[in-house]
C-alpha cells in the first residue's frame, strides 16, 4: 500500500494581483492532456523566474526551494491538515532538558548518491550550516545551536544555548534539509543537489529548465510521476497558454489578471486557500528620509490598501498585522493599530516635514507580482506629493542589491513556511540579521528582546504573548507596511491528481500522478 508523503514543500509565491482584469471569458482549452487516456507520468510545472541554487543551505529564495523540496527533506514537518510538526527523517525525540533536543533518526535511509543518511550526516549539514564561512542566508534558523553531537549511528543530540521554542519549527524549514556529506564534499550542491527526497537531480540548463527523475529507492514506495521538468516561462500569459495546450501542467503564482481565463478553461482546476504568506513595501531603516517616523507614516497613510485587496479578487486579504492569521502569535488586537488609508493626512506629513517632492527610489525585482505592486503604489505616492522612481532588476540581482541596502522603499514578502511568527520576526526585523536576511535593517531593542524571549521560551502560550506584543511594536513602528496576506493558490491540468497544498503555500509532487 502506498504511504502518503506529507507535504513538504514550499511555499507558493505571492499571490499579488495587477490592476487590471483581463479576462477572456468563455476561452475553450484547447489539446489539453485531461482525460482518461493512457497519460505519461511526466509533469512540467512552469515558474516566470529561475532559481538561485539547488543547495538548501546556501539559499533563500521560493524559486530555488520548489525544486529543492523535491529532491531534499528535513528531519520534521508540518503536517498539511493539523499544522502540528510530525517527525519525517526523524523517527521521534526527546528533551531530557529544556536546552536539550535527542533525535532519534530512521533506519536504512540513502542518499541519491548511495550514501547512508545517519547522525553523522545531520551534523555535517547543521555544522555546515551554521559555519560563519558558509554565510548561510537562513543561518538564523539555528543560531541558538550551541553543539550537536552524535551519540550513535542513528541518534544526534543537539543542545542550544538557551532554551529554543521554535526548534522543531526551524527543523521543519526547507533550509534545514539534510544533504549528502559525500556530494558536498565532492561538488557544488548549488549545481548538483543531491538529496534524499523522492526526486533525483538530472540535468540543469540555466534559464530554461530543471529535469528531476523518479527516485526508484525512495525509503517510501517510489513516486508515481517518472519524470518532473521544472520549466522558465517568463510571459504569465504564455503559460497559460502552455497550461490551455497542455504543454505546462502546473502554475502558481496567481494574480487576478489571469484567474478569469484560468477559470474559464475547461481543461483545468484551481486550488485556493487562505495562507501564511506575507507581502510588503518595506523601508531602508538605515537611510533617510526612510528611516524618518514621519515620513514612513506619510506613505502608509497614502495606500488604499483596502482597495489593493479588492482588486486581488480573493487571492488576497487585508490586515495590519505583521503576523498573519494563519501564523502563529497572530492576536486581532493588532487589527486595530496601523495606519489607515487618509490621503490629506499623508499630505499634510509630507508638508511639515519637508518631504513633498522628495525622489524615492523604489526598488523591484522584475516578476509579475512585485511589478504590479510596485506600479500600483508608485500611482498612489504620487497621488500625495512624491516622486517615486521604479528600479528594476533580475531576481537573482534583486536579492544581491536589496541586501545592500541600495533603495528607500522596496516589496517583498516571506512565506512564513514554518507558520511561526518566532521565525517571521526574527530573521526579517531582529537586528542580529542586519545584513542578510533582515534587508529593511530594522533595529529596536525592546523589539529584539521580545523577539529573543518568544524563541528561548518553550511554553507556547508565553511565547505567543511575546510574539504579541513584539507584532504590536512593528505595526506602529512600520519598517514594513502589509499589502496583503496570501491566498495560496495553483492551478493544474484535470490529468493531475493528488496535488496538495498547506496554508504555507508549500506542495510536493511525490503523491502527484496522471489519469
Amino acid at each position: 500500500m502506498k504511504m502518503k508523503r506529507l507535504s513538504t514543500s514550499l511555499w507558493v509565491v505571492f499571490l499579488i494581483a495587477s490592476v487590471t482584469l483581463a479576462g477572456c471569458s468563455g476561452e475553450e482549452s484547447g489539446n489539453g492532456s485531461g482525460g482518461n487516456g493512457d497519460v505519461p507520468q511526466e509533469l512540467t510545472y512552469a515558474t516566470t523566474t529561475k532559481a538561485v541554487g539547488l543547495s538548501p543551505i546556501e539559499t533563500n529564495d521560493s524559486v530555488s526551494s520548489r525544486v529543492i523540496e523535491q529532491i531534499y527533506e528535513t528531519l520534521f514537518i508540518r503536517d498539511e491538515k493539523s499544522m502540528e510538526i510530525v517527525p519525517y527523517l526523524a523517527e521521534s525525540y526527546e528533551n531530557p532538558d529544556q536546552k536539550t533536543w535527542v533525535i532519534k533518526l530512521k533506519e536504512g535511509i540513502k542518499f541519491h548518491d548511495g550514501t547512508d543518511f545517519n547522525a553523522e550526516a545531520v551534523k555535517y549539514t547543521f555544522d555546515k550550516f551554521r559555519d560563519p564561512e558558509t554565510a548561510a542566508p537562513r543561518a538564523s534558523l539555528l543560531e541558538p545551536i550551541e553543539s550537536i553531537e552524535v551519540k550513535d549511528e542513528y541518534t544526534v543530540v543537539i543542545k542550544t544555548k538557551e532554551p529554543y521554542g521554535a526548534m522543531l519549527a526551524a527543523l521543519s524549514h526547507s533550509n534545514a534539509s539534510i544533504v549528502s556529506p559525500t556530494a558536498d564534499k565532492k561538488g557544488n550542491l548549488n549545481k548538483k543537489p543531491v538529496g534524499t527526497g523522492p526526486f533525483k537531480f538530472v540535468e540543469w540548463k540555466s534559464g530554461d529548465h530543471i529535469t528531476l527523475e523518479a527516485n526508484k529507492d525512495y525509503w517510501q514506495d517510489p513516486p508515481q510521476l517518472e519524470k518532473v521538468t521544472f520549466k522558465v516561462v517568463p510571459e504569465v500569459n504564455t503559460a497559460v497558454s502552455m497550461l490551455q495546450t497542455g504543454e505546462v501542467q502546473f502554475i502558481d503564482g496567481l494574480t487576478a489578471e489571469h484567474l478569469p481565463r484560468l477559470e474559464s478553461l475547461k481543461n483545468v482546476e484551481i486550488m485556493k486557500k487562505e495562507g501564511t504568506p506575507v507581502s510588503y513595501l518595506g523601508f531602508n531603516m538605515a537611510k533617510a528620509p526612510s528611516n524618518e517616523l514621519p515620513f514612513r507614516q506619510a506613505v502608509a497613510h497614502a495606500l488604499d490598501r483596502e482597495a489593493y485587496v479588492k482588486k486581488l479578487k480573493g487571492l488576497g486579504v487585508r490586515s495590519n498585522s505583521i503576523i498573519g492569521p494563519k501564523v502563529f502569535g497572530y492576536d486581532q488586537s493588532a487589527e486595530k493599530s496601523g495606519y489607515a488609508y487618509d490621503p490629506e493626512k499623508a499630505k499634510q506629513l509630507l508638508e511639515e516635514n519637508g518631504y513633498v517632492g522628495k525622489e524615492v527610489k523604489m526598488l523591484v525585482a522584475n516578476t509579475p507580482v512585485y511589478m504590479n505592486m510596485a506600479e500600483i503604489v508608485q500611482a498612489q505616492l504620487k497621488e500625495v506629493g512624491l516622486k517615486p522612481q521604479i528600479e528594476t532588476l533580475e531576481w537573482g540581482t534583486f536579492l544581491d542589491v536589496s541586501k545592500k541596502g541600495e533603495f528607500d522603499i522596496t516589496f517583498l514578502g516571506w512565506t512564513n513556511s514554518t507558520a511561526d511568527g518566532s521565525e517571521l520576526l526574527y530573521p526579517n526585523l531582529h537586528s542580529d540579521n542586519i545584513g542578510s536576511s533582515n534587508r529593511v535593517q530594522y533595529s529596536n531593542p525592546e523589539f529584539d528582546k521580545l523577539v529573543d524571549e518568544s524563541r528561548n521560551i518553550v511554553d507556547q502560550e508565553e511565547r505567543k504573548q511575546k510574539l504579541v506584543e513584539a507584532n504590536e511594536i512593528v505595526v506602529e513602528d512600520i519598517p514594513w507596511v502589509v499589502m496583503n496576506h496570501g491566498i495560496v493558490a495553483a492551478a493544474y491540468d484535470k490529468s493531475v491528481k493528488g496535488l496538495e497544498m498547506d496554508p504555507t503555500g508549500r506542495w510536493s509532487l511525490y503523491n502527484v500522478h496522471r489519469e
